[in-house]
């Protein structure tokens, strides 16, 4: 698949171009959303891993659209669990990653993000004063974020995303 650098392996992003129990892990970090046939993936992760392999996969909940228009998909934690086993994974471990107050807060860092100023223009000059109110509270959410990490506040349903440990079979 074209040029490119050669400590990188390149594959049409359907079968990978390795044999099967080729790796002893597998790192999968927000990859899964972008792939159209999420089934397809895990099966050649699963494919190329030996028994006893382990994969560590992470997949966004509460995320904006991002790498658009190759963003499909988001997972429940009922869906990565039944994705893995399907694809001969066990010992599944499977946490949420933050809850939602910490959602809360990152759409607010993004809200802020949008509304600060970049330069002089009528509209950074009419976004300014939502900045100004904006800006306060992401900072008391960041804070609140923070804190209720430490006191195990806020609720498991609204995650930030997941993390998922698996044993291939």
């Amino acid at each position: 698949m074209g040029m490119g650098r050669q400590d990188i392996t390149y594959y049409d992003g359907r079968s990978m171009p390795f044999p099967d129990g080729s790796f002893d892990g597998a790192l999968c970090i927000e990859v899964l959303e972008h792939a159209q046939d999420p089934q397809e993936l895990m099966a050649e992760i699963s494919r190329c891993l030996r028994s006893s392999g382990v994969l560590l996969l992470s997949v966004p909940w509460s995320a904006r659209r991002h790498h658009i228009p190759h963003d499909y998909h988001r997972f429940t934690r009922e869906r990565l669990e039944a994705l893995l086993e399907a694809n001969g994974f066990s010992d599944i471990f499977i946490a949420e990653r933050g809850t939602d107050i910490d959602a809360i807060a990152s759409k607010l860092v993004v809200l802020s993000m949008r509304l600060a100023p970049r330069r002089l223009s009528l509209g950074s000059i009419l976004s300014l004063p939502l900045f100004l109110m904006a800006a306060p509270v992401t900072c008391a959410f960041l804070v609140c974020a923070h804190v209720s990490a430490l006191l195990g506040l806020g609720a498991r349903e609204d995650p930030l995303g997941y993390f998922a440990r698996a044993v291939r079979r």
